[in-house]
């Protein structure tokens, strides 16, 4: 299992995705499950997943072989060749079918399912950032300022913090610590999600990734934003009438 989430503001993206993988108690591993594809000044494009391990990874590899088809010459739409983050996320959702008619009657035969995920967002040059969530089929739907932020994988313990304070005009710094929060509380009920964290910040217009980090278990302000916000929940609960029965 995994758990990703990606913010769309107004002033840019962030992305986060854990690194563990469970196959069972006594089979975890570390894989990253965050891809990032840039043409500096013309686009920046990112990719989470989760679900099935072999499944995301065949998704990669053949966007992967369909860019370096590209650049032998042979005509093929391509992340690269997309006109806008639509026909991308339409790339990604090719992708995933193409993956599904090779891999998919196996994985149903062995009741394993086409499990699979992801989020993609990015920036292509002459339009804004925008923000996808692609299903197991193909098909996706965009972030919007109503809703500007997707989790997939092992999400729901991380939700209720971004459900009460995300909102499409925080701060990219603002936007990654709440997203890390979400992170702890994620990471605090649920062992088959684990670190290290992987955390991309884009900021709008610049057409290229300068703020990327890998947060390890040891990482200084992970631990004091950990702290800090169980003393803060510790404190407020505290303070908040008991019930009489």
């Amino acid at each position: 299992m995994t758990y990703a989430v990606a913010f769309r503001l107004e002033c840019g993206l962030v992305f986060a995705a854990d690194t563990r993988t469970n196959a069972g108690v006594d089979n975890i591993a570390q894989y990253k499950k965050l891809q990032i594809w840039r043409r500096p000044g013309d686009r920046v494009l990112v990719l989470l997943a989760a679900g099935n391990l072999a499944v995301t990874q065949a998704v990669v590899s053949l966007l992967n072989e369909h860019l370096a088809e590209e650049e032998a010459g042979e005509d093929a739409a391509t992340l690269y060749t997309a006109p806008n983050m639509y026909r991308a996320a339409r790339v990604v959702g090719d992708a995933i079918r193409e993956a599904r008619r090779i891999d998919g009657p196996a994985l149903e035969a062995s009741k394993l399912g086409f499990n699979t995920n992801f989020i993609f967002g990015g920036q292509i040059k002459g339009e804004r950032p925008r923000l996808f969530q692609i299903y197991p089929e193909g098909n996706f739907i965009e972030a919007t300022d109503d809703t500007p932020f997707f989790q997939i994988g092992e999400h729901k313990y991380g939700k209720p913090i971004l459900d009460r304070v995300a909102r499409s005009d925080m701060r990219l710094g603002e936007a990654a610590k709440l997203m890390l929060l979400s992170f702890d509380s994620t990471l605090r009920s649920n062992l088959s999600v684990g670190m290290p964290i992987d955390l991309v910040i884009y900021e709008r217009d610049s057409l290229d990734v300068t703020r990327e980090k890998r947060i390890s278990a040891d990482d200084e302000y992970f631990r004091q934003l950990s702290s800090s916000w169980s003393d803060a929940l510790r404190q407020a609960f505290s303070k908040i009438e008991e019930f009489d029965v």
